[in-house]
């Protein structure tokens, strides 16, 4: 019975040391793969839509849309139509033309897992091409003495300009949350800076598709989009931990 228990006894000290000689790590690792869908996401500017069914004087539409290349890198362009009238104090006149804008968008928000939102910095460069139309117009005269309530009427209203082209950087400032699954709300501002236009000697541009207006003495113009998009998923990739994720 002695030798039994001096057996046993032996058995456990090896084991014992043997286990003793590995080393223990404290931080287990996390063995979850984490990945992240990549793909399309496609949709079109909400405020267009509402413009046209509230201003009898504006019809527009623009479908937006961006592709992931990277964690934070994406490529985006938007695509529309515009037609708006417009009365200025001398003159009323019809914009219409079509006009695309293509760049990147580059995701300055850090999402929890799971999540995928983004508030971006972006860059556009935009071509319009569209014509202008003078409705009807005013002859400015100093000498009030025969037409004191109104300045006297143009004599060829209706007069359109066709042709007509302009190009801009436009520099972007937004965001996109997702609702429900696959489903983005979006809003972003945009500041446009005119590099090329081309326009009739009789009538300037005054208000260009995709641009907005043009002021005098200025290259510079502003807009917005409020966008309802799609994500069609295509394929998943590791996600890369980030330094401020490995530091948390």
């Amino acid at each position: 019975m002695l030798r039994y228990f001096i057996s046993i006894f032996f058995l456990l000290g090896f084991v014992l040391g043997h286990a003793q000689s590995k080393s223990i790590d404290l931080q287990p690792k996390d063995t979850i793969v984490k990945k992240e869908s990549y793909g399309l996401r496609v949709g079109a500017d909400l405020s267009r839509l509402a413009l046209s069914f509230f201003n009898e004087n504006y019809t527009g539409l623009e479908l937006v849309g961006d592709y992931r290349l990277t964690q934070k890198l994406f490529l985006a362009a938007e695509l529309g139509n515009e037609d708006r009238t417009k009365q200025e104090d001398l003159y009323n006149f019809t914009s219409s033309g079509s006009y695309i804008k293509a760049g990147v968008d580059y995701n300055t928000y850090l999402n929890w897992y799971g999540m995928d939102n983004t508030i971006f910095l972006g860059g556009r460069y935009a071509i319009s091409t569209f014509s202008q139309t003078l409705n009807n117009y005013n002859v400015f005269d100093s000498n009030r003495y025969w037409n004191e309530v109104n300045f006297a009427d143009g004599q060829s209203p209706g007069q359109e300009f066709s042709g007509l082209n302009a190009s801009w950087l436009e520099l972007v400032f937004g965001t996109k949350v997702e609702l429900f699954a696959n489903i983005y709300l979006g809003a972003s501002v945009r500041l446009g800076y005119l590099v090329t236009q081309k326009q009739a000697d009789e009538f300037p541009n005054l208000w260009i598709p995709g641009f907005n207006k043009v002021t005098d003495g200025s290259k510079f113009g502003a807009s917005y989009n409020y966008s309802l998009s799609y994500f069609i998923p295509l394929y998943k990739k590791v996600k890369k931990s980030t330094k401020k994720e490995i530091e948390k």
